[in-house]
């Protein structure tokens, strides 16, 4: 059976859940998270992902999500293991050799282990997507990959420095290359996912996030000066003469506006660079007969953020437990594919399925979104 999808307006997505639907299971999630001491947290998002995906439509069959609070919960206790007990044995040794007065032992280490955690990451990155692919069914059939993610580790690890140590202005480089990586290791059904994501369209937008810190700084820079000259010059800064009353009342409304000014234009332009990347890398991925899109743009970034932001501060965070639901909305509604797909071709997917969750990644809170 083949499913045409002529144009990216007609969405191959759709999501059919409501807040308040999907309010009692947040509640209850909570509420369970809270008298388990947070042992219930794997249970609770295994919940969550079963409704959201369950309420998700992708042309004619909605997502179906086969995880366990268990692979979760086996993962993290992993990650432990793997991550925590290793990085507190060398932290305490660190801690020793500078308590023997050995700082080039130490920063040796400390070197070190900051390289191990930039291939930890790339590992947790990696093996989340495999995991949530693999738990992912449509028509019955799932994604997955057959790499165990240790060689992107590595890949995320240099390209992380060297997109670092070029001044920063190899970042886009170093993303898209990644995600590209990443998702051409990924399959859905027999199908593997094509990614030829390229940087050159999100280079300028990534130089004026680059470049208003450095010009914001030299204008504070002079306009300090200017008017230190001109306090000079009307004799602000004499001892016959004593400044105003409201002058340091005026200098600390004007340093608290610069640094929230500051601030805020920087996450406005980082936000432009971000909906800018994301269109790229998804506007790039393609499986089979489908090519995928995503057209949000900042103003909606900035809507969600905001929203997110809101929800949780208004809430003293009790609304925490409805900012998944609102990024993966956010996603569905904003993603489209269009080609053409035979269900006759999706056959099984034959890739190895992991035994546990994405633990790793929780210990890196890296957000899935």
């Amino acid at each position: 059976m083949d499913h045409d999808v002529e144009s990216p307006r007609a969405s191959a997505f759709e999501f059919t859940g409501d807040w308040r639907e999907f309010a009692p299971i947040a509640f209850t999630n909570l509420l369970l998270s809270i008298v388990t001491l947070g042992i219930y947290i794997f249970w609770a998002r295994t919940r969550e992902r079963k409704y959201l995906w369950s309420r998700t439509r992708f042309i004619d069959d909605r997502l179906e999500w086969m995880g366990t609070g268990l692979e979760l919960f086996i993962g993290y206790v992993l990650a432990i293991v793997l991550f925590f007990v290793p990085f507190a044995a060398l932290n305490l040794l660190l801690q020793g050799l500078l308590l023997r007065d050995h700082p080039g032992a130490a920063a040796l280490i400390g070197l070190c282990l900051y390289l191990f955690l930039l291939y930890l990451a790339g590992i947790a990155i990696f093996r989340a997507l495999r995991y949530r692919l693999s738990r992912t069914y449509w028509h019955g059939i799932r994604g997955g990959s057959n790499s165990q993610g240790f060689a992107f580790g590595w890949a995320y690890l240099w390209r992380t420095l060297a997109g670092s140590l070029a001044l920063g202005l190899l970042i886009p480089w170093s993303m898209t290359s990644l995600w590209n990586e990443r998702w051409n290791q990924m399959s859905f059904g027999p199908h593997e996912f094509e990614a030829n994501a390229h940087p050159d369209s999100i280079f300028l937008k990534f130089l004026l996030f680059y470049l208003v810190p450095i010009i914001l700084f030299v204008g504070i820079f002079a306009i300090a000066m200017i008017f230190g000259v001109f306090a000079a010059a009307t004799g602000l800064g004499s001892g016959d003469s004593a400044p105003p009353q409201s002058l340091p009342v005026m200098l600390i409304v004007i340093a608290v506006v610069l640094y929230l000014g500051f601030f805020i234009l920087l996450g406005v332009i980082a936000m432009i660079y971000y909906a800018a990347y994301f269109r790229e890398v998804v506007g790039k991925l393609s499986l089979g007969g489908l090519e995928f899109d995503f057209n949000a743009r900042t103003w909606d970034w900035i809507k969600l953020f905001l929203g997110n932001f809101a929800l949780v501060v208004f809430t003293l965070g009790i609304g925490q437990i409805f900012v998944g639901y609102r990024n993966w909305t956010f996603f569905i509604r904003h993603v489209n594919a269009y080609g053409e797909v035979s269900l006759d071709d999706f056959t099984q997917s034959t890739t190895k399925q992991p035994g546990q969750g994405e633990g790793l990644l929780d210990a890196f809170d890296i957000g899935a979104f």
